[in-house]
């Protein structure tokens, strides 16, 4: 299955998100503007606007919160992709020159910034917004947040947990999915059990779509994610593929870690890194992982009626155990 299937049948409603994100990021300083027009002439693969239009397609009718919010989403998703920007010193993203790159680091926090409040603005501008989604988008924001900064600890450290690594990716990436889906759901007044499902269904899918994004960085040839691979590795991140393989192999933990310690200073060591991964099969394992959160969300879908929008949503998450971006 193509994301694109599931695009196309949702055309009119993300056009709709994507003249709300368009509308909120408008400014009449020139450089400002043009900026937000060039990083949307790029917008990406839209996951998480996908992701409220389907959870509310399947709890109820799309209405105009459910468009606000999707909007909010994204333009949270994209200002922190510009901060993580800075942190990580990255020249690209999605095939293109990254904000700090075509300007500088500065340029890039703003922006980063920009989005960031417009983001909030067009939440608290929704009509009938409801309270539970200024703190959804509350609570994401702290755990944005409190995830970078685990994540730099644990890299200077070399000593991340699986525990660690959960709450990292859950802080980085999973968080934003369960408000999109929780979100999206309050939005059509779904009940409450249901939100609590679909928060459930977004949270794994995100954790799964993380540990995806992971097992890319160990793989030699993944052209159309549009970033370089072997990037975390270099940045001394300890991610579920090396996990996988320091469980299959405990007796060289230590010595392992050590390496990764000292990459930034010898960064010929990432080679023996990930052939230690492949000798201990840790990208088949962190597949299975993987493939576990994929079935937990699926099961998560089982209070929904059967609608177009509910199968997609099952599709939608094995497409992101199959995806090659």
């Amino acid at each position: 299955m193509d994301i694109k299937e599931i695009k196309t049948f949702l055309a009119p409603q993300l056009e709709s998100v994507e003249a709300q994100i368009d509308a909120a990021l408008r400014s009449d300083v020139s450089l400002l503007d043009a900026t937000n027009r060039m990083l949307r002439e790029h917008p990406g693969k839209m996951m998480r606007p996908v992701l409220s239009l389907l959870v509310a397609g399947a709890c109820g009718e799309v209405n105009e919160a459910t468009i606000r919010y999707a909007a909010a989403i994204e333009l949270l998703h994209n200002a922190t992709l510009m901060h993580d920007d800075v942190v990580d010193q990255a020249s690209e993203r999605r095939g293109r020159p990254t904000v700090s790159a075509l300007l500088n680091n500065s340029a890039a926090v703003l922006v980063g910034d920009y989005w960031l409040v417009r983001c909030m603005k067009t939440v608290l501008d929704t009509p009938a917004k409801d309270n539970r989604v200024l703190h959804l988008f509350a609570d994401t924001l702290g755990a944005l947040a409190q995830g970078e900064m685990l994540q730099m600890q644990k890299a200077s450290s070399a000593d991340t947990t699986q525990e660690d690594y959960l709450r990292i990716i859950y802080c980085k990436t999973a968080s934003l999915f369960e408000s999109a889906a929780c979100s999206a759901a309050i939005a059509v007044q779904a009940p409450e059990p249901v939100v609590a499902a679909m928060g459930a269904y977004a949270r794994n899918l995100g954790i799964a779509f993380q540990i995806k994004d992971d097992i890319f960085d160990y793989l030699e040839d993944v052209s159309a994610l549009g970033k370089p691979v072997g990037q975390d590795l270099l940045e001394q991140k300890i991610t579920q593929p090396l996990l996988c393989a320091l469980a299959d192999a405990q007796p060289a933990d230590a010595a392992v870690r050590a390496k990764v310690a000292r990459l930034a200073q010898e960064p010929g060591l990432a080679q023996v890194v990930r052939a230690f991964v492949y000798e201990h099969n840790g990208i088949q394992k962190a597949t299975e992982k993987m493939e576990g959160y994929i079935q937990s969300a699926i099961e998560s879908l089982t209070c929904l009626p059967e609608t177009t929008s509910k199968q997609y949503l099952r599709q939608l998450a094995l497409f992101v155990g199959e995806r090659t971006w």
